[in-house]
């Protein structure tokens, strides 16, 4: 018989074992936690986050950073600050530093040190990390003393209570593969649509893609949903060989996602002058023309986009880019600015679950407690973390969530274990 069962060792499910552990032990109460985990080795997507150095959370996380209920995300965020994760990360003996960018890694630069501290503090206060346990079915006894019974690949536990962390179905050979949605249903749970997020976007073999691959230059997006404006943001693009990355593309793919999955019709467009209306973009034009009439397409742009970005451009526009500015006929300019402002990518798929960050869609966030986590229809069972429907922008703050709803269900469901205890004496 164990207190808790946390079904998950991703960063929820450690952080979720850890505050449950730690509530314990300052209640003077010793619980039996015992942490399950369907991989052979823990925290792959911890050690691979971040480009190998872990992107722990941001200097300032809002709810407008994420997709979901906002009303909602925003209590739970306040319940678990950025302060407050980096005075925790900092008692486990891992010290963060900001990056220009907002994003706040380990000094060490190592995921590894993460994954070591937190994996290192479950072990000191006596939590069972169990790799390798894949769980298959867990089975609600409600009014019973063993409230859940959880099978896994190698027979059975007991628990009084359950936190399920299984996460969601991005990068599923870390074993999140989304088997924790099918858990979630079985306990009478809905789960809304999943799809990639803060995932690369592949284009359409015939565009110019790789012959800029390795190119990054900032770019306004635009996402168009059924003929409405669903999105916009501007930020780091990055050619790649298959089509497109970087931040702004990792954000804005989630909208694309969503629309396929709804086969909804959806177009998502580029202008490489940010900020930058068509007119305004052609005024600037024609004062360069008058400046410097002799001046290149491609010395011209260039002052403003990457010159192999605008020789691309330029051949898909059918401009010659060595063209004289003032020699550039009026049909062939109007053409060009409206690839420059208007710029329709071809995007034929996502890369997948393999390359997904992140999963959009899951288990209602309106189904559990946001003060406790606890489910809201199955006493006793807490959610956390990626299987819940809230996904964060690229950047930190899909960690800060899974900080954040593991302290909020670690500290209840220690808090509720003790207080049953208590009743029943």
């Amino acid at each position: 018989m164990h207190d808790v069962a946390v079904v998950g060792a991703g960063a929820a499910g450690l952080a979720a074992s850890i505050f449950a552990a730690e509530t314990a032990v300052r209640g003077d109460r010793e619980q039996r936690i015992v942490l399950l985990d369907g991989a052979k080795t823990i925290g792959a997507k911890i050690l691979v986050s971040g480009g190998g150095r872990c992107n722990v959370t941001h200097e300032v996380v809002t709810p407008t950073d994420y997709f979901g209920n906002r009303r909602i995300i925003k209590n739970v965020l306040a319940a678990f600050s950025v302060e407050q994760a980096v005075t925790w990360f900092a008692s486990l003996g891992v010290a963060l530093k900001r990056e220009e960018t907002g994003k706040l890694f380990p000094v060490t630069d190592k995921a590894r040190t993460v994954l070591n501290a937190l994996v290192d503090r479950c072990h000191k206060l006596g939590v069972a990390i169990c790799p390798d346990h894949r769980v298959t079915d867990i089975v609600s006894h409600p009014g019973s003393e063993a409230g859940f019974v959880i099978h896994h690949l190698h027979g059975s536990v007991l628990a009084k209570k359950v936190i399920l962390a299984t996460g969601g179905r991005s990068v599923p050979k870390s074993g999140s593969d989304g088997f924790g949605y099918s858990l979630a249903r079985r306990l009478g749970h809905h789960v809304t649509a999943t799809v990639p997020a803060l995932v690369p976007l592949m284009l359409d073999d015939r565009m110019f893609h790789q012959t800029l691959s390795g190119l990054s230059h900032d770019i306004e997006l635009t996402t168009v949903v059924k003929g409405r404006h669903v999105d916009c943001r501007t930020g780091s693009l990055l050619w790649t060989h298959l089509g497109i990355s970087g931040p702004v593309v990792m954000d804005a793919s989630r909208f694309w996602c969503l629309a396929q999955a709804h086969k909804d019709v959806v177009a998502v467009y580029g202008n490489f002058l940010p900020g930058q209306t068509q007119e305004q973009v052609r005024q600037w034009f024609r004062e360069q023309v008058q400046d410097n009439p002799r001046r290149s397409l491609l010395k011209t742009w260039a002052q403003q986009i990457p010159e192999r970005c605008v020789e691309a451009l330029c051949a898909h526009a059918e401009c010659d880019p060595t063209t004289a500015a003032a020699q550039l006929p009026r049909k062939d300019r109007d053409r060009l600015l409206a690839v420059l402002t208007k710029f329709k990518f071809p995007i034929k798929h996502d890369r997948g679950w393999n390359y997904a960050e992140v999963t959009a869609g899951g288990v209602p966030l309106e189904e559990v407690n946001f003060r406790t986590m606890e489910s809201k229809l199955v006493p006793g069972l807490y959610l956390i973390g990626e299987i819940l429907d809230c996904d964060g922008r690229i950047g930190g703050f899909n960690f800060q969530w899974a900080w954040a709803t593991g302290y909020l269900a670690g500290r209840a469901v220690s808090t509720r274990v003790c207080a049953d205890s208590e009743a029943h004496r």
